[in-house]
């Protein structure tokens, strides 16, 4: 049990402390009421869980006890402003004192709400500026609007649906209780419900990402999240999250790797990754790395364009210096996989030589074993048998093109794309990601043998799929 606090001070002068904290933060609130009351206290919203709570550990009784306050009588409940604040007293603490406390701090919360309420239009029109600034790639002018930060990183998450303006409002009152600076940009237009959550570094999940997930299913909107991005690789990851829709049912939001447990930037161990990225990214200044990025991100020079703020003929020129830069052949579908893990890596103390990137092996020695590399690949495309195993690396091949993919198949296109479909269900993976397709090929190369060629596909439906001529 917490002990019962020192002499404590009068109504009038706990009240004034409440008022005090008030003023600065709902946080320093919520850890006012905790010491006024010599126990622990918990905002709790209905949606993103605990909002705030002293002490850290105190979050999940607080969450049940706003769930279920009959099962708690020893706790003071109260609703306040969509969420429930939930106080429990130390021993030996007054019920009069605890339920004083409970009510001026559930008035002071409800006055920041009324307040929140007032300035919602404008700081929701703010927050569709600096968004459209980031997405157009002035990352320096969007943080000079919203008064500076902190944060490098960001995540981007595009959901679609047409309860998109009603899941907005939603989103808008889970997030916002408490924030005394901008972390999540939110914005609805039209059917589409975009957030950005700004990261002071690329590691865990965001804080708003469970809150995100639960909006998407309970409004059932589609989605789709790219991965933690620099802030002037915003445009890329705008592009990447459009991309990683899932299945047409609503209600889930998709990464835009989709890989889990088989991305390479959880196989591989994070120090050995960060290495050998900064070996293979050390001859590029930040502009070429910014440039490659955004290229191997979008999939496309037309694509990168604007996400770097060049046209696209400015673009094509940039990669053309940048190949020869690192020793590579960038149109090679290996090699631009290779780069785009590179790119994708936490950043590291470049070593004092540069290493080239190689077509062979697909999966270079730095990163994974022989044996480690085929372990990975061979889990990854298990459900695949040896027909959609050549068609996937055939397409592949061609950096997602079906028309050339199918020609040398010796297939019509219609049927290549059945068989890609079906390739996408049975991994549970989206192909149309560029991080996916290029994760897959580093899989297929590595296991691929040398009947893993057009002429190899088996028979079926009792003939021998046609070969071109």
């Amino acid at each position: 049990m917490t002990p019962a606090p020192a002499e404590g001070p009068q109504d009038g002068t706990a009240v004034r402390r409440l008022i005090h904290a008030a003023a600065h933060s709902s946080a320093l609130l919520i850890a006012e009421a905790a010491a006024l009351t010599g126990g622990w206290a918990v905002l709790v919203d209905p949606l993103a869980g605990a909002v705030h709570s002293t002490p850290g550990s105190a979050a999940p009784s607080g969450v049940r006890g706003a769930a279920h306050p009959r099962a708690h009588p020893h706790l003071t409940v109260r609703p306040v402003a969509g969420a429930v604040l939930v106080v429990c007293p130390g021993r030996g603490t007054p019920v009069e004192r605890t339920e004083l406390i409970a009510a001026t701090v559930a008035d002071l919360l409800r006055v920041q709400a009324r307040r929140a309420d007032e300035t919602r239009a404008a700081e929701q029109r703010l927050h569709r500026a600096v968004l459209r600034l980031l997405r157009d790639g002035h990352h320096r002018a969007a943080f000079d609007v919203l008064g500076g930060t902190d944060a490098t990183h960001a995540t981007v998450y595009r959901l679609t649906g047409t309860t998109a303006r009603t899941a907005h409002q939603a989103l808008w009152r889970a997030l916002r209780p408490g924030v005394e600076r901008t972390r999540v940009l939110v914005c609805a237009e039209d059917a589409e419900l975009t957030v950005l959550a700004l990261h002071d570094a690329p590691g865990d999940p965001h804080p708003a990402h469970g809150v995100v997930t639960r909006i998407a299913e309970q409004y059932r909107l589609t989605g789709g999240a790219a991965p933690p991005v620099a802030l002037d690789l915003v445009p890329a990851a705008w592009a990447e999250a459009g991309r990683a829709h899932p299945a047409p049912a609503g209600g889930r939001l998709a990464a835009a790797t989709g890989l889990g447990e088989h991305d390479l930037l959880r196989v591989v161990p994070a120090d050995r990754l960060a290495v050998w990225s900064a070996a293979v990214l050390r001859p590029l200044d930040r502009e070429q790395r910014r440039i490659l990025a955004a290229w191997l991100r979008t999939g496309s020079a037309q694509a990168a364009a604007p996400a770097v703020g060049l046209s696209e003929g400015t673009v094509r020129a940039r990669l053309r210096r940048i190949g020869p830069l690192l020793a590579a052949d960038l149109g090679h579908p290996t090699i631009a996989a290779q780069l785009l893990l590179a790119v994708r890596a936490s950043a590291a103390s470049a070593p004092s030589a540069a290493l080239r990137p190689v077509a062979v092996p697909a999966l270079p020695a730095a990163l994974l074993t022989t044996e480690e590399a085929r372990d990975w690949a061979a889990a990854l495309l298990a459900p695949l048998d040896t027909r959609l195993r050549i068609a996937l690396r055939l397409w592949l091949g061609h950096r997602g093109r079906t028309a050339p993919a199918a020609a040398e198949l010796g297939v019509h296109r219609t049927t290549l794309g059945n068989w890609l479909a079906e390739c996408g269900e049975l991994l549970g993976l989206d192909p149309a990601s560029v991080t996916v397709r290029t994760q897959l090929h580093l899989a297929v190369e590595t296991v691929a043998g040398p009947a893993d060629v057009p002429s190899g596909l088996p028979r079926r439906g009792g003939r021998t799929y046609r070969a071109p001529q």
